[in-house]
């Protein structure tokens, strides 16, 4: 305990180190607004003290048995008087300076909570310790190494004298209960422990890295750049400007993205993590990469290999452009069948499957020189609105949550994944868990929650490995404080590295301010670095020269082969699902159902820009290619855009809905391939118009097959189709084994879970 510039995280530390026990800067447990507010210049009230220090209490008290250092001011009895209310047997251990000595450590510090101005007011506030209080006190203006001696042999006459002693303690409370040595120090990195493995001479880069780092350089560090530009100049500017410790690119033909990262890993002092978004295998991280399945498609088949096979394919022409890291795989649970951000982006419903597919991903990509990024802690799938354009919140109670997501992330980090993207999502009742009384308009995304990040993550799961923030532009993140103050927030919180500039210029300089106020401590900064440059080391790219970094061109002919394209072919064949046929439509072939009218529901553009109907070309030219004469329903929109005059949606609906209807059409197919997410909270059909003519009011004349090409969750809108089938994909063969086991050629083998009826009976029908 002490005023700010006495050394409480200094001597803390060492003194932790002595005992063998684990070391807690009680700063880190603050409220984020209680951060800002400090950061400001502003004195915390007592309102905004006590439930830091119940926490603090829980933290000590917590410790048991194995001992707890803990960096606390606690100046005033009734502090001090709180904390033992939680904690009994807590020793305090206040360093004790003049005004003189403090003064001028406060001014020398580069960064802290706590301004110099404040000081004064802070030695107003001190009460000493009482005679009734266990405790010692130690004069700081000794050298360091006296300090330690002096605290050490107080702690253990105070200690023996209130024994028996049982709770922790810091610099606010001490405990020297249990063998000295033995206790492992919890938060601190260990870079020779998984995930990083690293051996004497990785360390030693690691900490010379770092040791000849500016400090602009080190703030680069914690930044991940999304690179909208692949000119040299655009890079250029990234790296001399803001010496960033990693990169995602906007997807484009592969060889122009090799390219890029070549030339940008060049370019950089420190070898760059180089992110890829690889959910669906190659596809998506360039845009002739081969698209394998969807998490959700590889978790709908019996057969757990098929999500291995996905990450080896990811794993070979991801490496092949250059990257070395994946965002992937997605260990959301998707519980809510409304949530459609994760509908197909997780491998189902349950946390056994998840796991399952999640560990075969995670080995098939790793037979390349790639880490991974799991997503997104604590969990997505109970809340139905997407973080992109709103917080979203994991509403689970501490034991269910453990029984669910905590099993998710207790086995996969065992299983040896190296990072972890945060979600901009809340977990009110786990935050309360840690933060006992923590009211509504305190829950902030994990991404600003120290209690999920430090108290839960690095904690009770212990995890080594670095920690990342999703995308900084999403409103799940962004709503909850002005973006001066989350920039540095998201570090101070727990998090390493921070996803995406929104401004480079504005964040850069956030991030720096941060760090020059206190609010990102000097132990949290060079921890994340050390994290940072230690998942660099692991990939070994210290130990390659910078023209080895990336691939030469050969290597880009793994990406769309052959091979990998009879992979996904298998898979399609494996996982088309029939949810339904209560109607017995089926088969359909073009002996008994010649002539299909053909609908296409895509529910508009999304943020890719690509043609949202563009795949109905394809499903007219397969089914042709079957055998079927074809007829391409068009919406009034479409007629317009073609020239047509005179039309409108009722007019359409009146050409289309006629008695003649089944002496026109045999059976008529509705191909849906509605995507996006990051637009809307939730993602359902939009119909072309009001009543309009597509909805399938034709189920009555002739036999309907209702296909959907992406999202599990259409029957809700769609009840009435008695035929519906799941083929996870609108690509070429995703589509032809459909229509293959349309026509009864081969055999429906996918599976499904009861996401499927949207909690509707009518679904069923």
């Amino acid at each position: 305990m002490g005023v700010s510039g006495c050394g409480k995280t200094t001597i803390g530390d060492l003194v932790a180190r002595e005992l063998g026990v684990p070391f807690l800067d009680g700063d880190s447990l603050h409220p984020v607004e209680n951060v800002a507010k400090m950061a400001a210049g502003t004195p915390l009230t007592d309102e905004d003290r006590w439930p830091w220090l119940a926490t603090v209490g829980s933290r000590l008290a917590a410790a048991g048995d194995g001992g707890l250092v803990l960096a606390c001011s606690a100046l005033r009895r009734s502090y001090r008087d709180a904390i033992r209310a939680q904690a009994p047997d807590t020793v305090f251990l206040h360093l004790h300076g003049s005004k003189e000595v403090l003064r001028a450590r406060t001014e020398g510090r580069s960064g802290h909570f706590m301004p110099p101005a404040l000081l004064d007011s802070q030695l107003a506030t001190l009460e000493p310790l009482e005679s009734d209080e266990a405790g010692v006190v130690v004069d700081i203006a000794a050298p360091v190494n006296q300090v330690v001696i002096d605290a050490l042999a107080g702690i253990a006459a105070a200690a023996n004298a209130a024994a028996p002693a049982s709770a922790g303690a810091a610099s606010g409370g001490i405990s020297t209960a249990g063998p000295v040595g033995t206790q492992p120090r919890q938060f601190d990195v260990d870079l020779q422990a998984a995930p990083f493995n690293l051996d004497d001479a990785g360390v030693e880069w690691v900490n010379a890295t770092i040791a000849s780092m500016t400090l602009e350089e080190k703030i680069g560090q914690l930044f991940i750049n999304h690179n909208n530009d692949y000119s040299p100049e655009y890079l250029d500017g990234v790296l001399e400007n803001y010496h960033v410790g990693g990169m995602r690119y906007r997807p484009g033909p592969s060889a122009a993205v090799q390219e890029h990262i070549r030339y940008a890993q060049s370019k950089s002092k420190v070898p760059l993590l180089v992110a890829s978004n690889p959910e669906m295998g190659g596809a998506g991280s360039c845009d002739d990469g081969t698209f394998v399945s969807t998490h959700l498609q590889a978790g709908s088949h019996p057969d757990k290999s098929i999500a291995r096979q996905m990450g080896q394919v990811a794993g070979v022409e991801t490496a092949a452009l250059g990257c070395n890291w994946a965002f992937a795989p997605i260990v959301d649970i998707h519980y809510n069948w409304r949530n459609t951000v994760i509908s197909t982006r997780a491998f189902g419903n349950t946390p056994e499957i998840v796991v399952e597919r999640a560990k075969e991903y995670f080995d098939g990509i790793s037979e390349a020189p790639t880490a991974c990024a799991m997503k997104h802690f604590p969990g997505d799938g109970i809340d139905e609105r997407d973080q992109h354009v709103v917080t979203s919140y994991n509403t689970l109670g501490y034991e269910e949550w453990n029984r669910t997501y905590g099993h998710v992330y207790r086995e996969m980090i065992g299983h040896g994944v190296q990072s972890i993207m945060i979600g901009h999502i809340g977990a009110p009742e786990l935050s309360r868990h840690f933060r006992p009384g923590m009211s509504d308009a305190d829950i902030m995304p994990a991404t600003l929650s120290p209690e999920l990040l430090q108290d839960l993550l690095r904690g009770e799961l212990g995890f080594n490995g670095l920690i990342l923030t999703d995308a900084s532009q999403m409103i799940g993140l962004t709503q909850a404080m002005k973006r001066k103050d989350l920039v540095p927030a998201t570090i101070a919180a727990g998090c390493d590295m921070f996803l995406f500039f929104r401004n480079a210029a504005e964040d850069f300089a956030y991030m720096l301010e941060g760090y020059k106020s206190g609010v990102i401590t000097e132990q949290r900064l060079n921890d994340a670095l050390r994290r940072i440059l230690a998942l660099k080391a692991s990939l070994g790219l210290h130990k390659k020269e910078r023209s080895e970094l990336v691939p030469p061109v050969e290597a880009l002919a793994a990406i769309g082969s052959g091979a990998h394209r009879a992979i996904a072919a298998g898979i399609a064949d494996k996982t088309v699902t029939l949810v339904k046929d209560t109607a017995n439509n089926l088969p359909i072939t073009p002996e008994t159902h010649k002539r299909i009218r053909l609908y296409g529901i895509s529910g508009g553009s999304d943020f890719t820009m690509a043609d949202p109907l563009a795949y109905l070309d394809v499903v007219a030219e397969e089914l042709e290619r079957a055998g079927f004469d074809v007829h391409v329903f068009k919406t009034a929109a479409q007629r317009k855009a073609a020239g047509e005059e005179g039309v409108n949606f009722m007019s359409v609906i009146s050409e289309e809905a006629t008695g003649d209807y089944a002496e026109k059409y045999d059976a008529a197919f509705v191909f849906a391939n509605v995507k996006g997410f990051a637009q809307e909270a939730a993602i359902r059909i939009k119909w072309s118009t009001p009543m309009a003519a597509e909805i399938p009011w034709y189920v009555t004349e002739v036999p309907t097959v209702f296909v959907s090409l992406n999202q599990p969750n259409h029957l809700i809108d769609v009840p009435m189709v008695r035929t519906a089938i799941h083929a996870h994909a609108g690509s070429v063969e995703a589509i032809r084994a459909t229509i293959e086991k349309i026509m009864g050629k081969s055999g429906f083998q996918g599976t499904f879970n009861e996401n499927v009826f949207c909690d509707s009976f009518d679904t069923r029908l």
